[in-house]
């Protein structure tokens, strides 16, 4: 015989687990300082003057 489901308590623990994933992924894009942000950005124009010096002119 199949296991009884409850549907509210199944549909709410989705919900639950989906929120924790939404949760983490913000975490991960909102959720960092100002010196990792700016350190951020001092890298990438680094990256892009380094690359910008490295061309050739035709």
């Amino acid at each position: 015989m199949a296991e009884i489901l409850n549907l509210n308590q199944a549909r709410k623990a989705k919900a639950k687990t989906e929120a924790k994933t939404k949760a983490a992924e913000n975490r991960a894009k909102f959720g960092r300082t100002k010196a990792d942000k700016t350190l951020d950005a001092a890298r990438a124009e680094k990256l892009k003057r380094d690359l910008d010096g490295a061309k050739r002119e035709d």
